[in-house]
């Protein structure tokens, strides 16, 4: 019997992980990995800046406290090179800085006294949170994320705290974003009366010596994709690099197989393909083999973002903005800046300089979101846009020595509410039109690292599984 042949397309961390995974499960398999661009790593990417041989242009850490990327790591020999932030005093800009109050689970209130200490509300609104124990259950509603803080806490919770926090994570607009994109909460809403009282034992119940919330290696977050394409060079995967993907039908001589067609006209045979690519790339590859999911992937929508890194001397940062990590900019005040992490301090390990060899402090800039694009603005009305902002929301005049300006469009995936409904019809429907072809990535069930991480891995397990109930 021939060695099973699989083929990846995409190499993001979710292709990668599954190229890798399907090389550990399968060691005499024949696994092509298939990307259009140049590079691996697909939306993680370090370069230097500032005398740093590697500042992230796009995220910069992970969660620790869902396993996957730490296990990853773990596996890949980078546990000694990881690191965690030395700050996590956040702020949110409202006609001024003020601490994000303490005891919040992703915005989620826990304790009514501690957010009576903040400034950031006012007192009716704080008190109408005060009254979320009191109220009925809700359940999950609607779906949306918005909707149900606001039902629960008041607009001020929603607009002031969760929604920066969301928001700043995924380029989202909780108005329209489903709770599938935020577990913590979705948990909350299905088995909770109370938000506040559930997320308060959850908070209790953690461990306390459970560690630091995010990690990064200290190369970069690219140091992970890199050591994932060592790892699959190393166990033979055929890379495919600058290489897109035409279509994809059923193999005419397997019943549960497929041939991958690529844009130069080759075409692979093969036993079992995951598709780690946005929907909407996914969508037209699918047209001709489940015109079903085809055609529901297409209708995904993906936020743009901009991300603007400045490096300025470090004798102009003040020194009250010192033991600060950054701060979030709600909606009601948001002109293109929406969050912004003085990166420097976060990280204790970066030591930037400018060209004399002076210390310098780097800030990194997020502009755009969901419902607004900004990735088609010149550089110049980038680069003003963030000095402009974020200066005054500073007070101060940034003379930046060096900047960067990273463009990433369609790079949020945005879970409108009924999402999980519709992954699962979406699934359903390539198990009966082709039960060779799995989804994994960020458009479907997870946006994180490392819910991508575990979608990447479980998909490969699947690939497995079904190619061996076909060969028995």
């Amino acid at each position: 019997m021939n060695s099973p042949r699989f083929v990846v397309v995409g190499g993001g961390i979710t292709g990668l992980t599954a190229a890798y995974r399907l090389s550990k499960l399968a060691p005499d398999a024949s696994i092509t990995l298939v990307e259009a661009d140049e590079r691996l790593g697909g939306k993680i990417r370090s370069s230097p800046f500032a005398g740093i041989d590697g500042i992230d242009e796009s995220a910069d850490a992970f969660l620790t406290r869902v396993p996957y990327a730490v296990q990853l790591a773990e596996e890949l020999g980078l546990t000694t090179e990881l690191t965690s932030p030395a700050t996590a005093s956040a702020n949110v800009w409202w006609n001024g800085l003020h601490p994000i109050p303490e005891g919040l689970l992703l915005g989620v209130p826990t304790d009514v006294l501690k957010l009576a200490r903040s400034k950031l509300l006012t007192w009716p609104g704080k008190l109408r949170a005060a009254l979320e124990p009191f109220l009925p259950a809700t359940g999950v509603g609607s779906d949306c994320v918005g909707k149900i803080i606001r039902k629960r806490f008041g607009k001020q919770v929603h607009e002031r705290l969760v929604d920066p926090l969301v928001g700043s994570i995924y380029a989202a607009d909780t108005d329209r974003f489903s709770l599938a994109g935020v577990p913590q909460i979705l948990d909350l809403a299905s088995k909770h009366r109370s938000l506040l009282l559930g997320a308060r034992k959850i908070r209790a119940k953690a461990p306390p010596t459970s560690g630091p919330v995010f990690a990064t290696p200290r190369g970069g977050m690219a140091a992970l994709t890199d050591a994932l394409a060592t790892a699959v060079r190393d166990a033979g995967v055929d890379l495919r690099l600058g290489t897109a993907i035409a279509t994809i039908e059923r193999a005419t001589n397997n019943g549960s197989g497929c041939r991958v067609h690529l844009a130069g006209g080759d075409s692979i045979d093969c036993d079992g393909v995951v598709l780690a690519t946005p929907a909407r790339t996914t969508a037209p590859l699918l047209a001709n083999i489940s015109p079903a999911a085809a055609t529901s992937l297409a209708t995904f929508d993906h936020a743009s973002v901009v991300m603007v890194t400045l490096a300025i001397a470090a004798h102009d940062w003040p020194r009250a903005l010192h033991k600060s990590s950054g701060y979030l900019v709600p909606k009601p005040v948001q002109k293109w800046v929406t969050a912004v992490s003085f990166a420097t301090n976060k990280w204790a390990h970066w030591n930037p300089v400018d060209s004399a060899g002076e210390p310098a402090m780097v800030l990194r800039i997020s502009l755009g979101r969901d419902g607004r694009d900004v990735t088609g603005e010149p550089d110049d009305a980038l680069l003003a846009a963030a000095l402009g902002e974020v200066g005054g929301h500073l007070g101060l005049e940034l003379k930046p020595f060096e900047h960067r300006i990273t463009r990433w469009p369609m790079s949020f995936p945005q879970y409108r509410p009924g999402h999980a409904a519709r992954v699962d019809a979406i699934e359903a429907a390539l198990a009966n039109d082709a039960p060779g072809i799995v989804l994994a990535g960020a458009s479907y069930r997870g946006i994180g690292i490392p819910a991508c991480i575990n979608q990447g891995n479980l998909a490969a397990q699947a690939l497995i599984e079904l190619t061996t109930a076909v060969r028995n």
